[in-house]
């Protein structure tokens, strides 16, 4: 049976103001009046149902997570202790999953991509799942890159130019590559064989547990006691201590670059990880949601744009006005107030660092 794991313990610190660590990023009402973590279920449908989607995310939003999802069953609400990255979280709804359903294919997902095309983001995990069926094989997604972005990091597979390829196709992966400086990705968008590592991975539930315990055995150590307790009163107890000893590393890191069993499935179905409030723009120029001048305006809220151009402005309900700016985002909360430049939109997380450094707790 096929089964969604969304990860959602992030707090999304680029999106400060709005995203703040008792509402973070999943949370927020980015694109119209659903949020990020409503939008990862909602387009599943057809493929997953609710009742078969995990969500794994830090104890603190469990509540939160039940009211924005009522459609998924209470007991799917997996709750990290602690956070430490992407492994552990994985580890954890593996062994869940491996105890309720020997047999579960896993589609781990993060909550905060927006996919513009449904139908093809269908058609290319379909095929993804059925390759993941294949023994010892993990699969990712690869997203068809249409500029060298540097804030995304590569897959190099063994297969034909994008451009060639007439369906999707599970392609064996030759090698993983960090973010890369901007000559760097030049080079690979140029070659045709690189794809955007999108962070999405399907496998069955047991196959990516063997390869845990292969690839970091201090993980399997720590998280193989919960799986004989899942569903008891004694998996919180474990669970604890299984995040306190596993290691803090990516599934990326620990697992997918380290194991021979790699394939991608390359796809082009308008994928944006929003990564930040220049993320945010873009996705809504793309979406036709700017003015004749190239400015975003948050849900229709009170703004005056007076010879600017190229700006992103959200203010709740206060009317905020900006004279002779360009290429500038205007984020307006109750107590806080970002003004940056758009291209400089990933250093808000350097502010985020700043106020926690400086003791500035209410305010993040």
């Amino acid at each position: 049976m096929e089964y969604a794991v969304i990860m959602a313990g992030g707090i999304g610190s680029r999106f400060w103001p709005a995203s703040r660590k008792e509402h973070p990023k999943q949370f927020l009402e980015v694109f119209g009046r659903s949020t990020l973590i409503q939008n990862t279920v909602a387009r599943l449908n057809g493929l997953i149902p609710p009742e078969r989607c995990l969500i794994v995310t830090h104890e603190r939003y469990v509540e939160k997570t039940k009211r924005q999802l009522p459609a998924v069953p209470d007991e799917n609400i997996l709750a990290e202790p602690i956070s430490r990255n992407t492994a552990p979280c994985i580890a954890y709804a593996g062994v869940t999953l491996a105890e309720r359903d020997p047999d579960a294919t896993m589609v781990v997902l993060p909550a905060d991509h927006v996919i513009g095309d449904v139908q093809a983001f269908h058609d290319v995990l379909n095929v993804a799942l059925a390759k993941a069926q294949d023994d010892r094989s993990l699969v990712t997604i690869g997203i068809e890159p249409d500029h060298p972005a540097t804030g995304y990091g590569y897959i190099q597979y063994d297969g034909p130019d994008f451009d060639e390829v007439d369906e999707p196709t599970a392609y064996p992966v030759k090698t993983f590559a960090e973010k890369p400086d901007e000559k760097t990705a030049e080079r690979f968008i140029d070659s045709g064989d690189f794809l955007w590592n999108s962070g999405m991975f399907i496998w069955r539930a047991d196959t990516i547990l063997d390869q845990i315990e292969e690839h970091l055995p201090d993980a399997h150590e720590a998280f193989e006691p919960v799986r004989a307790v899942v569903g008891t009163a004694q998996e919180r107890e474990r669970l604890e201590r299984a995040f306190q000893n596993s290691p803090r590393i990516s599934i990326d890191n620990g697992v997918m670059e380290r194991s021979s069993d790699i394939f991608v499935v390359p796809g082009s179905f308008g994928w944006n990880d929003v990564g930040d409030w220049k993320a945010v723009y873009d996705q809504n120029v793309q979406m036709n949601n700017d003015d004749d001048q190239g400015n975003v305006v948050h849900d229709d809220q009170p703004a005056l744009l007076h010879n600017s151009s190229r700006c992103y402005v959200q203010s709740g309900e206060r009317l905020v006005a900006l004279v002779g700016m360009h290429d500038t985002v205007v984020v307006d909360t109750d107590d806080a107030l970002l003004v940056c430049n758009r291209e400089n939109a990933q250093q808000v997380k350097q502010v985020v660092e700043y106020l926690h450094a400086h003791q500035f707790e209410a305010y993040v």
